[in-house]
């Protein structure tokens, strides 16, 4: 996520026809653009779904994109191995990318610890841990 607006500026034909001061802009008003022409598919999953899904949920692992040509390709992995793969077109994708900032954001996922952590001891370097 945190590369994501670079990967834009990289994979934008009109940024890099522009100039290296109007880039992030240009990507901007792309992403704008991307949201309001996709606002038309957006709609809520109604709650009966989310609630048949969610004893099948996992917690993702990865999430990777690429480029493929002027489409993009998505692919998710969850922690036990389940996953899904799937091509957008670059307004699906800054969709996509917008909805999960936005859940990062909300999760407080990105924001900086307030508080200093303490290294490691030798004891808990290595051992793993679960949420």
């Amino acid at each position: 996520m945190e590369r994501s607006t670079e990967f834009l500026e990289k994979s934008s034909d009109l940024a890099k026809r522009a100039s290296a001061d109007v880039r992030g802009d240009l990507v901007s008003f792309e992403r704008d653009a991307a949201i309001a022409k996709t606002a038309a598919a957006m709609s809520n999953t109604p709650q009966n779904i989310i609630k048949n899904s969610a004893a099948t949920a996992e917690l993702l692992q990865q999430l990777s994109f690429s480029q493929r040509g002027d489409r993009f390709r998505a692919e998710l992995r969850g922690e036990s191995g389940g996953g899904a793969d799937g091509t957008l077109t670059r307004d699906e994708f800054q969709r996509i990318l917008q909805m999960l900032q936005a859940e990062v954001a909300k999760a407080g996922w990105a924001v900086a610890p307030t508080t200093a952590v303490a290294a490691p001891t030798p004891d808990t370097a290595h051992k793993p841990f679960r949420h």
